[in-house]
């Protein structure tokens, strides 16, 4: 397998200058250099990446390590990353692989999905997650990858930040299952400053997946950033209007990478957790070791229970109590 693999997404400007049109980040990228991911970068007016196949990590994983609670609970799926990444989040948890130049190891679309295949067989895994590192900047990787996987009848999970242009994004969706998106909060200035990015982008392109594939959202709470409770308000409310059953996990927040504030105290989290539930019929707390059962929201009898990764299915799509139709995939 080559090294460097021809980007998709950007146009040839003057003087050997390219115009990178993968993410919103919009990189002009002259000869010799790369782009803010830093792994797409200019050779002699060609715009090449050098991540194709190379896997910085990969695992059988729960599926709600994604975390998805709602797809396939309890079932197991090959988890993929690479590296390279098109934010720059202050507190990132995968900044080795993000950020920074990682080992790799090298696997093609037909591998990948052969490797998967077998697992299946002896392992219930039910496909290929891509996650750890964004997906969106393996991009070539991923549309000579997830067409075949869907072809063995293996579901394509995407673990992302959802920053990519709306035309790269519409074509991702056609081969994807389920994503977990991170939406990282719901302030353009904390975008900016904290992540070196927009959100509008990511409100446009999750609007764009509701309703065709399966959906679930990621907030990370920081303290003094955007746990303020019209914060919390003002997301759970702008997720409810798209839909209500769209399930949300809080994610507690641990020191790491260049952000150093204390973890987000529980009593923060829990308070976020009431009000995300004042619009939203499912919501979860993640690094906090409460709040992962999933209820009936009609009479509150536990549908799936979790301790850690062990999960325990009490009943499946319609609530024996009530007869509450509950929106999980099985």
């Amino acid at each position: 397998m080559n090294d460097l693999h021809e980007a998709g997404y950007y146009e040839l400007l003057s003087e050997g200058e390219v115009a990178c049109r993968l993410c919103p980040q919009r990189c002009r990228i002259t000869s010799g250099k790369s782009g803010f991911c830093k792994i797409r970068t200019n050779q002699g007016g060609k715009l090449l990446t050098t991540n194709y196949g190379r896997i910085s990590s990969i695992s059988l994983d729960p599926i709600e390590k994604k975390p998805l609670y709602h797809y396939y609970p309890g079932k197991l799926i090959l988890s993929v990353g690479t590296i390279g990444c098109n934010l720059a989040c202050r507190f990132c948890q995968n900044w080795r692989i993000s950020r920074e130049e990682a080992a790799t190891q090298r696997i093609t679309p037909d591998g990948l999905v052969e490797l998967a295949d077998k697992s299946r067989h002896n392992e219930e895994n039910i496909g290929v997650a891509y996650t750890y590192s964004e997906p969106g900047v393996w991009y070539e990787f991923l549309t000579d990858t997830m067409p075949l996987a869907q072809e063995r009848g293996l579901k394509n999970v995407l673990v992302t930040n959802a920053y990519l242009e709306p035309e790269p994004w519409r074509t991702l969706l056609k081969w994807t299952d389920a994503a977990n998106i991170d939406l990282k909060g719901f302030d353009g200035d904390y975008y900016q400053r904290l992540c070196s990015g927009k959100l509008e982008p990511v409100l446009d392109n999750i609007r764009a997946a509701v309703g065709k594939i399966h959906l679930e959202l990621t907030t990370l709470i920081l303290p003094g950033e955007n746990d303020q409770p019209e914060n919390i308000r003002k997301l759970s409310q702008w997720i409810a209007a798209l839909d209500p059953e769209i399930p949300l996990h809080l994610s507690r927040y641990f020191p790491n990478y260049q952000m150093k504030l204390p973890a987000t105290p529980l009593e923060t989290m829990e308070e976020a957790l009431a009000i995300a539930k004042e619009y939203l019929k499912y919501v979860y707390l993640g690094n906090a070791g409460r709040a992962s059962h999933t209820y009936c929201p009609e009479c509150g009898s536990v549908m799936v229970e979790r301790d850690g990764y062990r999960t325990r299915i009490f009943n499946k799509n319609i609530c024996r109590e009530c007869g509450k139709m509950v929106r999980i995939i099985i």
